[in-house]
């Protein structure tokens, strides 16, 4: 019982999402994802008749990422929902949104297992699995073009594999389910079990993917590079660190990728896609060209509403902000805190540090809604995903891992126009200075892209850095994991025991 309302109909489960999300001109309204309609559905037997139908099964998959905004929940994977959860969880961010005490939960670690925003998220994974799993059954056994199918399937495999390291780092066992046909209440998967699969998944993409597209088709879409970070990131959560490092070493040798000069670039609209690019969420619609994305809610969320005053009608609502500590935590000539943060406007100060990386002055100069891709993967996580490895991997860092934080820290130095005297390499740290280093490194380059949770949790840091940003809330061994839903469990008995402390 996955989820609620479409795993009870195992015919809907089979084709999913694939009606009314790219270009069928089928649509189902509220009442229709409860109940079969024959006429509407798609099946594989009917359906991967040409190429046309493989690619728009594969996009069903990226749609479910970033839009499909209809019910039960809203938006998709990396719309709002996982970069909230992982910055509120954390010590990156406070809850400021009134009436909403699932986020309140969440930013006090509250939460327990009715929580919505933790069920909303369950729900979202799953339904990517589902198509991803609807995409790569139909596929397989098509007829198109073999240099096409293999492609696909590269990139169907990199999303599902995504989306079960999402799964089993937030909610640790469960249901691993890879055939389209499914048990109705399936059983929770050993850790050992999901992994596997991912890695086994991540192999297939990274023997199938291109390195690149051909310009204008591959906005949003995985690549090798793509696939091989992600196996680094999932051999670093799992202790591998000799592998991680040599899967991060293979995509800084192949020159594919590159830092902006400027942080600031790396947020600019008009860069999306480009040299610093590893894996995007892509948001908009690239120009009128893809049905299925749809704008996103970072801006909406981030910025202050204090801004109406200077930019009249501004869709800016204030919801999540920073903590104060996580903003004092940066030397005030560090590049990435003008860039990341706004703290005043024109009316005077803020009472919290916002957050306004996401928002493109001169592309979008009224903010709210924006065509802002989200940056799953930017190439200076691939620098300090290889320096956390060496330095796992040595006991201590080595010339190569001093090098890639450098290399990250470098780039803050650079104000736009000169290199301030600030942030100085890094050298003649201990093993556990180093890792210290890494993780506030990291903190500072990804604010509100949904990594400091993770990282806390992966770093066994949690209950002792979040009491320091946010004193009087004190996290619990068990916050290492979420619970798994309510609503899942009273439909799927199978998925108990609950995770511990829930």
């Amino acid at each position: 019982m996955i989820m609620k309302n479409w795993i009870n109909n195992k015919s809907y489960r089979r084709y999913f999402l694939l009606i009314g999300i790219f270009g069928l001109g089928l649509f189902l309204s509220c009442d229709g994802l409860l109940k079969e309609n024959p006429k509407n559905q798609v099946f594989k037997d009917n359906f991967f008749e040409n190429e046309n139908d493989a690619i728009g099964a594969v996009n069903a998959i990226y749609a479910q990422l970033n839009s499909t905004s209809f019910g039960p929940t809203f938006g998709g994977v990396y719309h709002s929902t996982y970069w909230v959860i992982q910055g509120l969880a954390s010590d990156e961010m406070n809850n400021r949104a009134a009436g909403s005490p699932q986020d309140d939960q969440l930013a006090t670690f509250s939460y327990n297992a009715s929580n919505p925003t933790i069920f909303d998220m369950w729900v979202q994974i799953y339904r990517a699995i589902f198509n991803a799993n609807f995409a790569l059954d139909g596929i397989t056994d098509s007829a198109i073009d073999e240099s096409l199918k293999a492609r696909l399937i590269g990139e169907a495999s990199f999303l599902r594999a995504l989306m079960y390291f999402e799964l089993v780092r937030m909610y640790g066992e469960v249901p691993l389910i890879i055939e389209d046909d499914a048990e109705l209440r399936p059983e929770k998967a050993t850790i050992d079990a999901i992994y596997t699969q991912i890695i086994n998944d991540l192999g297939v993409a990274i023997s199938n993917l291109p390195d690149q597209y051909p310009q204008g088709d591959g906005r949003g879409r995985a690549t090798w590079g793509a696939a091989k970070t992600l196996l680094a990131k999932v051999y670093l959560k799992t202790g591998d660190n000799l592998s991680a490092a040599e899967m991060a070493q293979d995509v800084i040798d192949s020159n594919i990728y590159d830092l902006w000069p400027d942080f600031k670039d790396a947020f600019n609209i008009s860069n999306e896609n480009g040299m610093e690019s590893v894996f995007n969420i892509g948001f908009g619609d690239a120009n009128g060209s893809i049905s299925f994305w749809e704008v996103g809610q970072f801006n909406v969320r981030l910025l202050p509403g204090e801004l109406a005053v200077d930019v009249p009608g501004i869709n800016a609502q204030g919801w999540q902000v920073a903590t104060q500590e996580l903003y004092d935590n940066f030397d005030p000539l560090d590049r990435r805190r003008a860039i990341t943060f706004i703290t005043s406007t024109s009316s005077g100060a803020l009472d919290d540090p916002h957050i306004r990386k996401y928002w493109d002055e001169v592309n979008e100069p009224n903010g709210g809604n924006t065509e802002s891709d989200f940056p799953y993967i930017r190439y200076s996580e691939v620098y300090l995903i290889l320096a956390e490895a060496l330095n796992e991997q040595n006991r201590g860092p080595t010339a190569e891992a001093y090098e890639a934080i450098n290399t990250v820290r470098r780039r803050a130095r650079f104000d736009g126009t000169t290199e301030q005297s600030v942030l100085p390499d890094l050298a003649g740290l201990s093993y556990d200075e180093f890792r210290d280093a890494v993780l506030l490194e990291r903190r500072k380059e990804f604010v509100a892209e949904g990594k400091r949770w993770f990282d806390l949790v992966r770093m066994d840091k949690l209950s002792e850095l979040v009491p320091i940003a946010k004193p009087g809330v004190i996290p619990q061994a068990y916050h290492v994991l979420f619970p798994i839903p309510l609503e899942e469990i009273d439909l799927n008995q199978n998925l108990l025991p609950q995770n511990t402390g829930y």
